[in-house]
């Protein structure tokens, strides 16, 4: 314990440890009397504070490191000056780069910096500079970039509220635009950050406003991808378009966009578990439009990668990558697609995907691949002789 601070119902524990359990974890109870807190607002404890630090200076020859004076979490009043100050173009990267600081100190500070205001001020930073841009007007363009990377990095950082993202979502999107002008011109870290950005803000949103989102940001996340610029930025991506493309404007958006033949070339090359369960879904998502499917079966490896990663990776990824061979049976099952499904493995795959211990559902979908085309495969010396007794006919 580094910090101890007192709780309404009288126990004490550490900061982070309680912020952590009441704040991040969204619990409402004391974890030890399991009662209802009347308020959040939590007491140092001085008493216990000083018997841990005579405790270390006590035990010092044993090692034992003496534990600094935390510092008291930083107030309204505070917070209120900074943002003032970064107003004055003088003293506005200084006051940003405190700001930055504060923010990381403490899950209460960044509780705090919303509730006096701090969101709505980055954010407007961010809109100038993205305003300016776009009429070239800016003087001092590099200082003010500079004001507008530093308030998106502290911005992709905070814990920020469901309230206070749906409020940076906005009704006219002013604010998506604006980052989606920083995927375009920004850096890379820049680009990280509004994507992390975004992924919160988009998680929070109504259905009409995801309806809404204009093609360029669908190009502007295949780019992302296509460039991994960070691993966190990429999976921030991946989750977008697994948010997104539920909705079929969207699908066709990201399909238009090129994100069929990333998702491809990114999966011959990944080996990680999550990433390659996320780019599966993906692609099932769009090959439920016409458009995904010519898109897959227009690559080369499309069908060939999907096929391999099947009892590969997970059974996530095996679900979503025989109900992207399903898509392709039951609505382009052209000849010379059933030969290319049989020469890249995808009927042996399916054979063996009866064997396996897999969900009911899978070995339904690869029962009715197969059955659906017996006609064209069942005489294929592909099907091993020891699986024919479970081929279905």
């Amino acid at each position: 314990m580094r910090d101890p601070v007192t709780v309404s119902t009288g126990i004490t524990y550490d900061r982070k440890c309680i912020e952590r359990w009441i704040f991040s974890s969204k619990n409402n109870t004391c974890p030890v009397t399991k009662q209802l807190l009347s308020d959040t607002d939590l007491t140092p404890n001085h008493t216990v504070r000083r018997l841990i630090q005579a405790w270390c200076i006590l035990n010092a020859s044993y090692g034992v490191e003496q534990i600094p004076t935390p510092k008291l979490p930083i107030n309204k009043a505070q917070i209120f000056k900074l943002l003032n100050d970064s107003r004055d173009p003088q003293l506005q990267m200084k006051s940003l780069q405190k700001l930055r600081s504060v923010a990381s100190e403490s899950e209460s500070n960044q509780r705090c910096m919303e509730a006096a205001g701090a969101i709505e001020f980055l954010a407007s930073v961010i809109k100038n500079d993205s305003f300016m841009a776009r009429e070239g007007s800016s003087d001092d363009g590099f200082e003010f970039k500079r004001a507008s990377e530093e308030a998106l990095s502290i911005l992709s950082c905070l814990q920020i509220s469901a309230a206070g993202l749906k409020n940076l979502v906005g009704k006219n999107g002013e604010f998506i635009e604006s980052l989606i002008q920083v995927l375009q011109h920004g850096n890379y870290q820049s680009r990280a950050c509004a994507t992390l950005l975004l992924k919160s803000m988009l998680e929070v949103a109504d259905p009409i406003q995801l309806i809404s989102l204009r093609s360029k940001f669908f190009v502007e996340m295949v780019h992302l991808l296509r460039d991994q610029i960070s691993h966190q930025a990429s999976k921030a991506a991946l989750k977008l378009l697994i948010v997104l493309c539920p909705l079929c404007r969207n699908r066709v958006k990201a399909v238009e966009a090129g994100a069929v033949s990333v998702l491809v070339e990114l999966l011959l090359d990944t080996l990680e578990k999550r990433a390659c369960e996320m780019m599966l879904v993906v692609l099932d998502q769009l090959c439920g439009c016409a458009e995904g499917r010519a898109e897959l079966l227009n690559h080369d490896a499309g069908l060939a990668v999907v096929s391999k990663r099947i009892l590969r990776v997970s059974k996530l990824a095996s679900e979503s990558g025989v109900r992207i061979l399903s898509s392709i049976s039951k609505f382009s099952a052209t000849s010379s697609v059933l030969q290319e499904m049989l020469q890249v493995g995808v009927v042996s795959k399916m054979c063996l995907v009866l064997q396996m211990d897999c969900s009911i559902k899978v070995k339904e979908k690869a029962q009715e691949i197969l059955r659906s085309h017996s006609r064209a495969w069942k005489n294929s010396s592909c099907i091993p002789v020891h699986l024919l007794s479970s081929y279905p006919y």
